[in-house]
């Protein structure tokens, strides 16, 4: 196992990282966003108005790249168990 591998593989790990958490945090950023937009317009500074969409937000995207997350993690995890051999030996 050359250190040109492992670079490789955690190249590949952070890529597949970031792919997955992609949906999660565009979704509370773009919530986040809208609802700080409309507490600075409306002057309502409460910390709590926030949480309840950005929770809603969040297991909406899980619901709807939910699937996806998974099959990604999966084939990542196969392809990485398939290259275990060559890697080691």
């Amino acid at each position: 196992m050359t250190d040109t591998s492992i670079i490789e593989i955690a190249s590949q790990t952070m890529w597949v990282a970031l792919k997955l958490s992609a949906p999660i945090l565009l979704s509370a950023l773009v919530i986040g966003f809208a609802i700080s937009l409309f507490q600075s317009m409306t002057q309502i500074q409460e910390f709590t108005l926030s949480f309840v969409p950005k929770v809603l937000g969040v297991g909406a995207a899980l619901l709807l790249c939910g699937h996806w997350m998974l099959h990604t993690l999966v084939q990542f995890t196969v392809e990485l168990f398939a290259a275990l051999p060559a890697l080691l030996g």
